[in-house]
């Protein structure tokens, strides 16, 4: 059996929902306001979980007032502790940019999207998602040191789209003797086994497989929901853009928004 450890991924709640974060450069106007921009698209995602949203062209005259909607903001600067560089000074230090945003503006906003805020309860998602790239292949654990990269990639995914996650651990991955491949098309009922000790409520799997020619990976996710089997695919990905439309994608399911695929 796959014992699934939960990441450092807090339980979304509602202040949280309405909360969201994006790189930028230097603390100016103009990329705050691009920022603000790109963190109501992120809000309305993880609001209503609707994926489908990302790059909607409705969200254009929104975002270019994205301000509008903002009740606070603050950063963090990604170097902090660490000493300045040569350079510093003759270009803008990196920050997070941290936005809360007004909830009945947000709310008002999906509203004429035709969505509304999924405020029930999330399931706790159980990942198991394989990696292949040239020559190897290994599954993304809780503690395995190989998969340090795509661990935190995954919980990132999580916390941006407003889910809990837990992932197997090495000892219990060992157990399959290998056999990742056969994961992707185990029954239903084999699936909810392994991850309903765990407190997992419902699971998704996957597989990304580098390709070399799109310079990217092809991605495959499978969520079983309502007694059907969904499945999306993507192409020529980083396995950062993979695991936010793994997860989105079965937010966007789970949350009655329609098929990801």
């Amino acid at each position: 059996m796959l014992l699934l450890i939960p990441l450092n991924v807090a339980t979304a709640c509602a202040d949280d929902l309405y909360r969201a974060q994006t790189a930028v450069t230097g603390q100016g106007e103009p990329n705050r306001l691009i920022g603000f921009g790109a963190c109501l698209e992120d809000v309305l995602i993880k609001v209503s979980g609707a994926v489908k949203l990302a790059g909607d062209p409705r969200l254009d005259p929104a975002k270019a007032r994205a301000a509008d909607f903002v009740t606070a903001f603050d950063y963090h600067d990604q170097m902090s502790g660490k000493p300045k560089r040569d350079e510093q000074g003759t270009r803008d230090r990196p920050y997070d940019l941290i936005v809360d945003f007004d909830k009945p503006k947000i709310d008002q906003l999906l509203s004429t999207l035709g969505l509304k805020p999924w405020l029930s309860h999330r399931p706790t998602l159980g990942v198991i998602v394989t990696m292949v790239p040239a020559g190897r292949h290994f599954i993304v654990t809780a503690d395995g040191k190989q998969s340090d990269l795509q661990r935190d990639s995954l919980g990132i995914a999580a916390s941006r789209r407003g889910m809990t996650i837990v992932l197997p651990d090495e000892a219990s991955v060992a157990k399959t003797n290998g056999n990742d491949a056969a994961l992707m098309t185990a029954p239903t009922e084999t699936l909810a086994q392994l991850v309903a000790a765990q407190g997992a409520e419902a699971v998704m799997v996957g597989r990304l497989v580098w390709d070399d020619d799109e310079l990217g990976w092809v991605t495959e996710w499978r969520l079983d929901a309502d007694g059907q089997s969904h499945r999306w695919k993507m192409r020529g990905v980083t396995f950062d853009g993979a695991f936010r439309r793994g997860i989105g994608g079965a937010a966007q399911l789970l949350s009655g928004n329609g098929d990801p695929g």
